[in-house]
């Protein structure tokens, strides 16, 4: 049985549907996933109301929500399953990583990978920093690409509290995969560093040889900032 809070998403949601509109979205997603239709727009109008009004929910009815929109075929209710876990995610348990790694291996794709990596796990081990290694050194050395890539990804938004040495170790670890997201998110990493010390960046770029992918990635902040100062001397 479904939760009341989820029943009345549904309603929101189904209320506004477009399967004209849906069409492309499937294409996009490469056929992967259903959608109801909603423009980011719209979904979002329809989300925020909704994640306002069932304010101070305890961890159990969290994750039930979570799962149960996890559970949905239609791309929007994970959209909306994120949305809920942004608005809580300084209030989790130690326990909630466990749900965190469900949902990275369950309807993977980037679209969601790749807000729980940056956005929500990057958040929870800032609270649980002791629980980064028995993680994070267990994913990137997984089978899974969307594991190894949530290892890459955590410290997207750390900047300058970046952890350099277990960064690079993980790029090291996996610079040879012949999966695009892998080698994508090596270099999108790397160029998020390179915003906050981009000496580092170029030096492990000098030391090591990473695919063209990667490199080129890694390397479109910098050039761009030298390109600025030969522009305006």
């Amino acid at each position: 049985m479904q939760s009341a809070c989820v029943d009345e998403l549904i309603k929101c949601f189904k209320e506004q549907a477009d399967a004209k509109a849906a069409m492309p979205m499937m294409k996009y997603m490469r056929d992967q996933f259903e959608f109801l239709g909603l423009p980011n727009p719209v979904r979002t109008g329809l989300t925020k109301p909704w994640v306002k009004k069932f304010d101070g929910l305890t961890e159990a009815q969290l994750i039930q929500v979570v799962e149960e929109l996890w559970s949905l075929p239609e791309r929007e209710y994970q959209y909306a399953a994120l949305s809920l876990l942004e608005k809580y995610k300084k209030n989790s348990s130690a326990g909630h990583i466990d749900l965190l790694e469900k949902m990275i291996i369950s309807k993977s794709w980037w679209d969601t990978v790749d807000t729980i990596a940056s956005h929500l796990v990057g958040a929870f081990f800032l609270r649980y920093p002791e629980l980064i290694s028995p993680y994070t050194e267990r994913w990137i050395q997984s089978d899974n690409m969307w594991l190894q890539r949530s290892a890459l990804l955590y410290q997207l938004t750390y900047k300058k509290q970046t952890d350099q040495e277990r960064l690079f170790s993980y790029i090291l670890l996996c610079k040879d995969s012949d999966e695009f997201f892998i080698r994508k998110a090596i270099g999108w990493t790397l160029r998020e560093l390179s915003k906050s010390d981009e000496q580092a960046v170029i030096k492990f770029l000098q030391q090591h040889k990473l695919s063209p992918l990667s490199h080129r990635e890694a390397l479109k902040v910098i050039k761009r900032t030298e390109h600025m100062s030969r522009s305006n001397p």
